[in-house]
């Protein structure tokens, strides 16, 4: 009894209260544990916003004195706008680096607005670009590149222009370069609009430049087609002769994806390559669907087909026809390795399978579901899951025990993976798709498979440079490009941690 009292003699107390005092006094208790609560759960945003990274108070230190001496801008990443920018990267939530930015911009246009009043267009034109870069008010952009356009040199005089817009057009210099008669002409042009001269000279000029292209066209070339549509687009995105160079790019288009469709059909894989490869090398011609995508899957699929029959160094001249063909590295590096892979054990194939054969596949299949069982899908070299299952499919291909053991190693991969990726365990989930994509390269599913595994490991990276954690944003970067070279993402990423990299040093 007397153990109880103390405790009787609380509520006792408590009940004698009054209720008003006791309201207050529960409300304060609620106050003081959503506020540990709240502490608890978001310590890191609040202590990023409370006590901020010192290397980015270090960096807009720097970026404030760069402005403050007048360097907005500089390649070596000592400018103001390079340091916050940096800045902002290493600590996107803090608002001081975005200001920066945009005194910065404003700094910019006060510099072009003195150095147009000056004369000094070449330097005016350059703030005016680092202005419009940092997203400065579009309308007093365009009110100073107006006051710009409007300043006359005595190098630059219009009767000067004219002259040397003439004298290109007479020799045939149409539009390749500054000094070309249809930049020339269009330079007397932004500072006269309606001069008579100019405006019937760069319709002279135009008329030279798409007078091949009724030879061009009935030619059907793909990439000079493609070349001339590029000239005549930018000097004049209305001219009536862009139609015609429209429909007579998508003919050749079509006559070049059916000429590659025959020759995939036919196994005529160097001119395959051949036919695509110049197209590639033109910047900005449209490759038919075949040569991006097309040739790339047959090529891989063609080596895989080879390396299962054993046929090493036909599967070795088509990988090499995927380099030259740009198929992308990483995926000639998966091929590459089951090539090695498969050339270190070569298959003696019996034609009939003896009694010691069979038990030595039995073996062999024993062996491949111990490696799975301890996680060995493709190491070590010789003694691995796969390589097991190689050497048993080389001694008796039409086995039914081999055929199942091929079937339930593939699903158990895809398992593996599926596993991994829900668990986050990223780095398992690479080995399992690995092994997954020995098994079956050519599965949809793969590639799918593969760009989710780069996202993920993509985030990490995000998650860890929000941490401060430069080296690890890297190393998951790293990750993320092993598995899929192409994942979204990857550039501004990399922008990031150069950006950083750089006002770090």
């Amino acid at each position: 009894m007397s153990a109880a009292r103390p405790g009787a003699d609380w509520r006792k107390q408590w009940r004698a209260l009054p209720q008003r005092w006791r309201q207050l006094l529960l409300v304060l208790a609620a106050s003081v544990l959503l506020a540990v609560l709240a502490a608890l759960l978001f310590h890191n945003a609040l202590g990023r916003w409370l006590w901020p990274d010192p290397r980015y108070d270090a960096l807009r230190q720097r970026a404030e004195l760069a402005l403050q001496a007048g360097r907005l801008s500089a390649a070596d990443g000592s400018g103001a706008r390079e340091l916050f920018e940096a800045a902002l990267a290493l600590q996107p939530d803090q608002l001081e680096a975005r200001e920066g930015l945009e005194r910065v911009a404003q700094a910019a246009m006060a510099r072009a607005d003195a150095q147009i009043r000056a004369g000094h267009t070449a330097q005016a034109q350059a703030s005016l670009q680092l202005a419009q870069t940092l997203q400065a008010p579009l309308a007093r952009i365009n009110a100073l590149q107006a006051r710009l356009s409007e300043i006359p040199t005595r190098a630059d005089s219009i009767e000067l222009l004219l002259q040397r817009a003439q004298s290109a057009l007479m020799q045939g210099h149409l539009d390749d370069g500054p000094d070309a008669a249809l930049a020339l002409y269009q330079q007397v042009l932004l500072r006269q609009p309606r001069n008579q001269r100019a405006l019937d000279g760069r319709e002279d000029a135009l008329d030279a430049l798409t007078q091949p292209a009724a030879k061009v066209l009935a030619g059907g070339d793909l990439a000079q087609i493609a070349a001339l549509l590029q000239r005549v687009e930018a000097v004049d995105p209305g001219h009536p002769v862009l139609p015609a160079l429209h429909a007579g790019l998508t003919q050749a288009q079509t006559r070049r994806n059916q000429q590659l469709q025959r020759m995939l059909h036919h196994q005529q894989w160097e001119a395959a390559v051949q036919l695509c490869q110049p197209l590639s090398a033109v910047p900005g011609v449209p490759l038919p669907e075949l040569c991006a995508t097309g040739l790339d899957d047959a090529l891989l699929h063609a080596a895989n087909v080879a390396i299962a029959a054993s046929r090493f160094d036909q599967a070795r001249r088509l990988l090499e026809l995927a380099e030259q063909a740009g198929v992308a590295t990483d995926r000639r590096q998966q091929v590459q390795r089951s090539l090695q892979a498969a050339s270190r054990i070569q298959p003696q194939r019996p034609q009939v399978v003896t009694m010691q054969g069979r038990a030595k596949v039995a073996k062999l299949l024993t062996q491949a579901q111990h490696a799975q069982a301890r996680g060995h899908w493709l190491t070590p070299p010789g003694e691995s899951a796969w390589d097991r299952l190689r050497e048993a499919r080389a001694l008796a291909p039409n086995d039914p025990r081999v055929q199942h053991a091929l079937q339930e190693m593939q699903l158990a991969a895809h398992t593996c993976h599926t596993t991994a990726m829900r668990d986050n365990n990223l780095g398992r989930a690479r080995e399992c798709l690995d092994a997954w994509r020995q098994l079956a390269p050519n599965e949809p599913a793969l590639l799918s498979a593969q760009r989710r595994l780069a996202e993920r490991w993509l985030a990490v990276g995000d998650e860890r440079l929000r941490a401060g954690d430069v080296r690890g944003a890297r190393t998951a970067l790293e990750r993320a490009q092993q598995v899929d070279a192409d994942v979204p993402g990857s550039e501004a990423l990399t922008h990031r941690l150069q950006r950083i990299g750089s006002a770090l040093k």
